[in-house]
């Protein structure tokens, strides 16, 4: 399956069991919003969502990257 880089923007922060559930992404916060990056295919994404609905964690945007940028937003290669 193919892989894609996501940004997933949650509300808040990160709390340390947060923090180890995604542990495997980029994780950005600004005080007020907190982004997991990664690259993921369809099946990894959808059980990104399942640890954040398990969470209770409330997601305000899910952008895909173009093809050829990372997680960091820069061009890959």
């Amino acid at each position: 399956m193919r892989t894609y880089s996501y940004l997933i923007t949650i509300v808040g922060g990160l709390g340390e069991i947060g923090r180890e559930a995604f542990g495997d992404f980029r994780i950005e916060s600004n005080g007020i919003t907190t982004v997991l990056a990664a690259e993921m295919d369809q099946a990894a994404l959808h059980g990104a969502f399942n640890r954040l609905m398990a969470l209770a964690i409330e997601v305000v945007e899910l952008r895909r990257l173009p093809d050829g940028m990372n997680e960091a937003g820069r061009r890959a290669g």
